[in-house]
């Protein structure tokens, strides 16, 4: 299996609801390195696994509403704990749209999976992986 892998980063404000989140459960900040990587099982008629200028642009599209917000006031969030696992859903939505949108140009229809990782710190992270 090929891949491609793109990086940007984002910045947010949320809090928790549950006693499992302890401290969290008031209103903190992330700011999360973002990974998002591209696979497939045999590269297009151009050699690739997909453009990176447009899976850079498309990860860069995908978190702009994010940076700099406080996901609690989200519409698209209410009632969600916007977990690092839940963000990196709701990224690959996005990014699985834009592909199948066309946003990523032709070959890209040819993708296997996307995996999106967030990355908190250096010794933790999560994500997520689906398919095109």
């Amino acid at each position: 299996m090929y891949s491609l892998n793109v990086r940007d980063h984002f910045m947010i404000a949320h809090s928790f609801q549950g006693e499992t989140f302890g401290p969290a459960q008031k209103l903190h900040g992330a700011t999360y390195v973002v990974d998002a990587t591209f696979r497939r099982t045999e590269l297009d008629a151009d050699g690739l696994v997909v453009d990176i200028g447009l899976a850079s642009d498309q990860l860069k599209a995908a978190l702009k509403d994010l940076n700099y917000t406080n996901l609690d006031e989200n519409p698209a969030f209410k009632g969600k704990n916007t977990t690092t696992e839940f963000l990196a859903k709701a990224i690959y939505e996005r990014l699985r749209e834009a592909i199948h949108a066309g946003m990523m140009g032709e070959g890209a229809l040819g993708l296997a999976t996307v995996s999106v990782k967030l990355h908190e710190s250096h010794v933790a992270w999560g994500g997520y992986e689906g398919p095109v």
